[in-house]
């Protein structure tokens, strides 16, 4: 019984680290979550893909419905894409964190269909999002708050 027992102590050490390792990546980085838009009359979802890099989708609406039935991305540029709800639409893309900074992504804007280069930076306990075209000088920043699930 006592060689099982001497045996077994390495295998709980091994076990006990490699959850221990789990339980670290499994940490979210500070902006993954849920934020109100600036109207507060919409969440975004926010979370870490496989590439490692952040997306962001609408997963709430104030006013999800228009004449009845759900809201869609009428003013998308693509006519393959009016049709699609903008309740799980994807309005956050390929956002890769530098210091304190998330860059290199897009914003799109479902109330004209455009796509804007984006930064996201915390401001206090909010999440600052800057739409751009070119440079981030000549954009729009709005204010997000951070949003129960």
């Amino acid at each position: 019984m006592r060689g099982i027992k001497k045996q077994l102590v390495p295998v709980l050490l091994l076990l006990a680290s490699a959850f221990g390792a789990k339980v670290t990546n499994a940490q979210s980085d500070r902006v993954e979550g849920f934020w109100f838009n600036d109207k507060k009359d919409a969440k975004i979802q926010i979370y870490k893909a496989r590439d490692g890099k952040f997306y962001g989708k609408i997963v709430w609406l104030k006013e999800p419905l228009k004449d009845g039935r759900p809201k869609l991305d009428e003013k998308n540029p693509k006519a393959n894409l009016k049709a699609q709800p903008l309740v799980e639409l994807m309005i956050l893309k390929g956002f890769t964190l530098d210091g304190d900074t998330y860059e290199d992504g897009t914003i799109y804007d479902p109330d004209n269909g455009k796509t804007y280069d984006c930064k996201m930076t915390f401001k206090g306990k909010n999440l600052a999002i800057r739409g751009f075209i070119g440079f981030s000088l000549f954009g729009r920043t709005t204010v997000w708050e951070r949003a129960g699930s």
